[in-house]
């Protein structure tokens, strides 16, 4: 089966977009939903795939055009499917990991060996034996001293009786001495034979440790090198037909690729179709199935490229095509006015529209802090007193003085200032109000994405009440307790949650022209004059 599928609708009269689409920010073009339409009927079809899919997959499509410039589209899957990476319909991987005569599967059966050996080390009954033996020999040391203690007090009470009934000559009154000072001594020896006897179970028990504790530096030091080794293999091209190595392509970042790096879906696809001579057009990755635990996916959603894996390799394999910029690396417009909800000698409150940071981020340096500070130079110190995320608009304070700023800041540490938030969400909530209670923690594999771990996130609640019920639609007011990254995000959208995403979150949901969510008001106590505040700005939306 050919890896380049046409079309099966007439796609003549779709108009082609004019760049290559960005893969950290973007709405499917219309070729690619048809793609994707496509490949979801082909997986659907796939009885034997039900379980693991429906468990489950990222997959990716890339529409191109071949050599005679006809259209038509690739298809990928991340990691493996079915214990395999080659299947018919989609492309291969960068390199094949379950290559059994491969590099990867050679040293995994190394490492494999070791292991085998540790566990049995561990599990033998030769250190069972060792271990039993100290016990025992502990056991024996503490049973033989206190017995002779016992010995040695009986005797130091007969002694004394003796010199309490006096009439003891001079010879007899030493050898009740020489007998305290020979037990003091006998104890003492006895305490360095036992102890000795106990050091040479321990030092057998330490070699048959350290025998242990070399295996497994061993097995570290060679998966280390075997990464290394296979990352060497992940050779990308980018369309100027250059190609490098994963181990090349981070090494401007000081590091080695993350586990997992080269085997997601735009990789393969962009990789397969520079080495078949197709040009790309469009691509978008889209979720098959459950969410995985802890993570945010929504079946049939489309995600954008993971960052932390797939940045550096996109990074360069699309070097020679015409990409869209990433709208999340725009400046906003130079015109947009600062919109000034509230302002005297010690504050200001702004309304950030959505699309601005908060504060300069590595990408770009336009923000709202940098405009604010352009606008009223007499504010100074530490001036930002919290944040919001780049596409949340809504109210942020900022202190114009290093005493103003501490004082706010320890309104939020105290959780004192209560802040309100509209949003709209895609799906109906069926409960009027509630409470949302989901501990967060950064997915480190794909920042700035935050996960659901009960067992090592940070507390996260948030108050939610119902405001409107529309046909596909909820607006609904939220009141975050805590102020963990991307938490209403994540507590909207999450399973556990409301399982309903905001509009437009392009992280947790699906993209749109904007995240629906506002900052709509804010409550705190005035740091110079302790009165209650409340400002309110109304939503956009």
């Amino acid at each position: 089966m050919s890896k380049f599928h046409r079309f099966e609708g007439d796609v003549a009269a779709v108009e082609l977009p004019q760049q290559f689409t960005c893969p950290f920010c973007y709405e499917p073009h219309p070729l690619a939903l048809m793609a994707v339409g496509q490949v979801q009927h082909y997986v659907a079809s796939r009885a034997d795939w039900a379980d693991e899919m429906g468990a489950g997959k990222m997959l990716g499509v890339l529409v191109a055009k071949d050599d005679q410039g006809l259209l038509g589209f690739l298809a990928a899957f991340s990691g493996n499917l079915a214990g395999r990476v080659l299947h018919d319909y989609f492309v291969p991987p960068v390199y094949n990991l379950l290559d059994p005569q491969g590099e990867f599967k050679r040293g995994e059966a190394q490492i494999t060996a070791i292991n085998h050996e540790v566990e049995r080390l561990e599990q033998s009954t030769e250190l069972l034996t060792l271990q039993q033996s100290e016990t025992a020999m502990r056991q024996k040391i503490s049973d033989e001293i206190e017995d002779f203690k016992a010995l040695m007090a009986r005797h130091k009470r007969e002694r004394d009786q003796h010199r309490i009934a006096g009439n003891l000559t001079a010879s007899e009154q030493e050898k009740l001495l020489n007998q305290s000072r020979f037990e003091k001594a006998e104890l003492k020896r006895m305490r360095q034979r036992l102890d000795g006897q106990l050091q040479e179970i321990l030092d057998e028990k330490d070699t048959f440790y350290r025998h242990i504790t070399d295996l497994k530096a061993r097995r570290k030091a060679m998966s280390e090198a075997l990464q290394e080794r296979i990352f060497r293999l992940f050779i990308v091209k980018n369309a100027r037909g250059e190609e490098r190595d994963l181990v090349e392509v981070f090494k401007p970042l000081g590091t080695l690729p993350p586990s997992g790096a080269g085997e997601c879906c735009a990789p393969r696809l962009l990789n397969y179709a520079f080495n078949s001579g197709l040009k790309p057009v469009c691509m978008a990755e889209f979720w098959w199935g459950a969410s995985p635990v802890g993570e945010v996916r929504h079946h049939g959603h489309f995600y954008p490229a993971c960052r932390s894996k797939c940045k550096p390799i996109l990074d360069f394999m699309l070097q020679g095509l015409d990409v869209e910029d990433n709208q999340l690396e725009m400046p906003t417009e130079e015109d947009t006015p600062l919109e000034v909800v509230y302002d005297d000698r010690w504050l200001t409150v702004l309304n950030k529209p959505s699309g601005m940071l908060t504060v300069p981020g590595k990408a770009l340096e336009d923000s709202l802090l940098s405009r604010y500070k352009a606008a009223f130079p007499e504010a100074h110190g530490p001036v930002v007193v919290h944040r919001l995320d780049q596409e949340t608009s809504g109210l942020v304070v900022f202190a114009k003085d290093k005493a103003t700023h501490k004082a706010l800041q320890q309104q939020f540490e105290n959780h004192t200032i209560k802040k309100r938030y509209i949003a709209l969400l895609d799906g109906q909530v069926p409960q009027d109000e509630g409470i949302i209670d989901l501990p967060l923690l950064p997915d480190v594999d794909d920042r700035p994405r935050q996960r659901v771990d009960h067992a090592l996130g940070k507390p996260a609640v948030t108050r939610y009440r119902v405001l409107e019920r529309m046909d596909a639609w909820t607006r609904i007011a939220l009141e975050p307790l805590t102020g963990r990254t991307h938490q209403l995000r994540v507590h909207c959208s999450h399973p556990q949650g409301l399982n309903c995403p905001i509009v437009g979150d392009r992280l947790y949901g699906t993209a749109s022209t904007r995240l629906m969510l506002h900052a709509q008001s804010i409550t705190f106590s005035h740091p110079a004059s302790g009165q209650s505040m409340t400002l309110e700005c109304d939503s956009p939306f």
